[in-house]
């Protein structure tokens, strides 16, 4: 879909873009969301008698479990529901530039993973958000994805 046809079935089927404060806020609520369900997960992991260098290696020893946790979070949710936890209670959601309807796994699978790439490089993918007018994140180009309002 082009730029034009995709602002015209905006306007058509009155679908607004997500603001950046929307979007900052549900990220928010999401990484608590996945840090609680972390700590419950793997809090017997973490003796009671660790020094703060040992606590500090055991949890670096498990950040690529926080990425797999991260990655199934955002596929599933975006998948099945077009948005995650945090999404929905900000009221929006995750559409498909191709049919303005939720991503497909694939696209859910890709946004996700390289969601984690743009977290890793500074940030820099969201920040890009700030400065494209329909506030696309790299991880909303690669997937073909923007973020609007819910109905």
């Amino acid at each position: 879909m082009t730029n034009d046809e995709l602002i015209e079935k905006f306007e058509s089927e009155n679908i607004t873009l997500s603001t950046l404060q929307k979007r900052g806020l549900a990220y928010m609520i999401d990484e608590i969301l996945i840090s609680v369900l972390f700590a419950l997960i793997y809090f017997d992991q973490i003796p009671d008698n660790m020094t703060t260098e040992e606590m500090i290696d055991a949890i670096n020893g498990l950040f690529g479990y926080v990425v797999v946790l991260k990655v199934i979070y955002q596929t599933y949710f975006v998948w099945m529901y077009g948005a995650t936890l945090g999404k929905i209670a900000m009221k929006i959601r995750v559409i498909s530039t191709d049919d303005l309807e939720k991503p497909s796994f694939l696209f859910s699978l890709s946004r996700a993973a390289f969601r984690i790439v743009s977290e890793s490089i500074f940030y820099l993918g969201f920040v890009w958000a700030a400065l494209n007018p329909k506030r696309e994140t790299w991880h909303d180009r690669v997937a073909n994805t923007l973020v609007v309002n819910a109905h």
